[in-house]
């Protein structure tokens, strides 16, 4: 796994994030009214992935499809 960069949820991701992860992640940032919470962008055999530590993940998956979903420990 490869780290990648960290923000608060809500703001303009960073220019590291893909463009495929972004309408995705700004659907799950629409539904955090009044959470305080942080994305962190890893890569995982080359695919990344937005995690909130509010409990979502945003990646993109091997098919090239965006998935966006509770996180699941």
């Amino acid at each position: 796994m490869q780290l990648g960069t960290r923000w608060e949820a809500g703001a303009e991701p960073p220019a590291s994030v893909p463009a495929q992860l972004r309408p995705a992640i700004a659907e799950v940032d629409a539904t955090l009214s009044g959470t305080r919470a942080h994305w962190t962008l890893t890569w995982l055999e080359g695919r990344p992935i937005a995690e909130l530590d509010a409990g979502w993940e945003v990646l993109l998956m091997a098919s090239g499809e965006v998935v966006a979903r509770p996180f699941e420990d």
